[in-house]
C-alpha cells in the first residue's frame, strides 16, 4: 500500500515503478511536439526552394512568395497542482488524498516526460500562484521538480482557499505559446468565480495550448454523499466554517447539485476543447494514468 510518508521519501521511485509498470502496453509516445504548420508568407528570393512557392498566390498577384512554416518542436508540458485545503480530503491514512494523488501523478508524468526528452514545468497554486519552475528537459530539473512535489506533500491544509483562474491567468501568460498545460484539481473553487475559472481555460486556449484537465473527487462521500444515518459535523477546509446534520436530510439535494456542478464543468470544458478526465479516487494512480494514456495512444 503506498502511504503519505512512503511518497514523500520515495516519490521519484514509486512514479518511476508506475510508469515502468504501463510504458509496455503503449505502442506510441502518448504526447507529441506540435507539428510543421505554416507561419507567414514573404518575397521569394534567388536561390529559394521552388517547392516552397505558393502557386496560388502567384495565379492572384502575379508576385512570387514562399511559404514560412514553424518547425515541430520537442513537447512542452506545464503541471499545474492545486494545493489549496481541500486537496487535502480524504483525511484518512489508509488511502491517498487528492493532493496525493495528483503529487504521484505529476511525478509519474514527469518520469514520461523525462523518457521522451521533453522539457517540463511545474506550477503549484492555492490562493495564489506561489511556484512557477523554468521549462527545461535536463535530467537535474527534473529530480528537481520531483523535489517540489516531495515538499509540497508536507504541507499543512491550514485554510487554504483556492483561486485557480488567477493562477491559470499567469500560467497562460508566463508558458511559451503551444504548450501542453496538465491540470490537476478537484475544481472547488467559490462558485461565485466558476466563469473567471473558466475564463482563465479559455486564456490557455487561445494561447494555443493544450489544456488537460484531472478533475479529482472522492467518489463515496464527496460525491454520493455516502454518510451513516448518524450526527455529524462538516468542516469546509477552506473556510473553517462548521455546520451540524443529518446526512440523509440533505443527500438527494446534494447530489442534484453535485451532478449538475459536475455536468457544468464537462460543458464547458467541452465548449473550450479541454480534455476533461474525471478522476475518483478509488482507482488507483497507475490505472487512472493508463486508461488515459492508452486512449490518447489511439487517437494520435
Amino acid at each position: 500500500m503506498i502511504t503519505r510518508q512512503s511518497l514523500i521519501e520515495q516519490l521519484e521511485l514509486i512514479a518511476r515503478q508506475v510508469v515502468e509498470g504501463f510504458i509496455i502496453g503503449l505502442h506510441k509516445s502518448p504526447f507529441h511536439g506540435f507539428s510543421v504548420e505554416f507561419a507567414e508568407h514573404r518575397l521569394y528570393n534567388p536561390g529559394d526552394a521552388t517547392r516552397h512557392i505558393d502557386w496560388r498566390v502567384y495565379g492572384r498577384t502575379g508576385k512570387l512568395f514562399v511559404k514560412k512554416f514553424e518547425e515541430e518542436t520537442n513537447l512542452r508540458c506545464c503541471l499545474v497542482v492545486d494545493t489549496s485545503s481541500s486537496m487535502h480530503f480524504p483525511q484518512d491514512e489508509t488511502k491517498l488524498n487528492k493532493l496525493q494523488f495528483s503529487a504521484l501523478a505529476a511525478a509519474s508524468l514527469l518520469q514520461l516526460l523525462k523518457r521522451q526528452l521533453d522539457a517540463s514545468a511545474l506550477a503549484l497554486f492555492d490562493e495564489q500562484l506561489y511556484y512557477l519552475s523554468q521549462c527545461r528537459s535536463a535530467h537535474s530539473h527534473y529530480r528537481l521538480l520531483t523535489s517540489e512535489l516531495e515538499r509540497m506533500l508536507q504541507l499543512k491544509p491550514e485554510n487554504k482557499a483556492t483561486n485557480a483562474a488567477a493562477a491559470l491567468h499567469q500560467v497562460a501568460e508566463q508558458m511559451h505559446k503551444r504548450s501542453l498545460v496538465v491540470v490537476f484539481s478537484d475544481m472547488m473553487d467559490d462558485a461565485e468565480h466558476i466563469d473567471e475559472l473558466f475564463s482563465a481555460l479559455q486564456h490557455l486556449r487561445y494561447n494555443k495550448h493544450e489544456v488537460i484537465l484531472f478533475h479529482i473527487t472522492e467518489g463515496k462521500q464527496e460525491v454520493e454523499f455516502e454518510f451513516e444515518n448518524r450526527p455529524y459535523e462538516f468542516v469546509d477546509l477552506e473556510s473553517g466554517e462548521r455546520i451540524k446534520l443529518q446526512p440523509h436530510q440533505v443527500r438527494e439535494q446534494y447530489r442534484g447539485r453535485m451532478k449538475e456542478y459536475q455536468q457544468m464543468i464537462e460543458d464547458k470544458c467541452h465548449q473550450y476543447q479541454v480534455d476533461r478526465v474525471a478522476v475518483d479516487l478509488s482507482e488507483p494512480v497507475e490505472q487512472v494514468l493508463y486508461s488515459f494514456l492508452l486512449k490518447r495512444n489511439k487517437l494520435l
